[in-house]
């Protein structure tokens, strides 16, 4: 018998908004993105200067994530993440850095970011993961993929929780929903109950 997994905990980002577990935790509506990230970022007292130097997709990753894993013991959990564009924000940055001859500097704070896993690899860091990481781009979150690689990393004891999902930036617009899955809770963690998140 397949053992049962929940989804323990939820993020979602857009709209200027923080909502974890459905509950509003802020809204700034007047605010940019560069903006509302700083200010959720400050909410969270973390002292972490990394942050500033990311791009609008690690950022919104991170502090997502962050939500999620503050506080707890984070060491074996996987992620398994998804979006449309890639890193393609970052990539139109570093290929104008570029494409002036007369005016040729390559920016290496831009070109770090040019691959959309270094946002998994900022949550690593920031919370000593040491397993599985894949980041899937495609049309929409591809929910019975993720939800099949999870359920095979828990199952295999590859990981102990996994946090899953969607984060997509492009030009200012933005989309985060994560969640955490283990072997605690009450929701199921099921295909009909990722859809739910979206």
């Amino acid at each position: 018998m397949l053992e049962m997994f929940y989804i323990e905990k939820s993020c979602a980002i857009q709209h200027q908004q923080v909502l974890v577990d459905g509950q509003l935790v802020t809204h700034e509506p007047d605010l940019e993105f560069s903006e509302f990230v700083k200010k959720s970022f400050r909410s969270l007292a973390i002292d972490y200067p990394k942050f500033y130097k990311m791009d609008g997709l690690s950022k919104l990753a991170f502090l997502t994530a962050e939500y999620l894993l503050k506080g707890s013991a984070s060491g074996n959990v996987a992620l398994v993440l998804a979006n449309q564009s890639g890193s393609m924000d970052s990539d139109l940055k570093h290929i104008r850095s570029i494409q002036d001859p007369d005016n040729f500097f390559p920016s290496p704070a831009t070109f770090v970011y040019t691959l959309a896993n270094i946002c998994a690899g900022e949550i690593s860091i920031r919370h000593g993961l040491k397993t599985e990481n894949v980041f899937f781009v495609d049309q929409q979150f591809p929910t019975e993929l993720v939800y099949t690689y999870t359920s095979y990393l828990l199952q295999s004891n590859r990981a102990q929780k996994v946090l899953c999902g969607w984060v997509e930036y492009f030009q200012d617009n933005y989309r985060a929903i994560l969640y955490l899955v283990g072997r605690e809770g009450t929701q199921v963690h099921s295909v009909g109950n990722i859809e739910l998140l979206f």
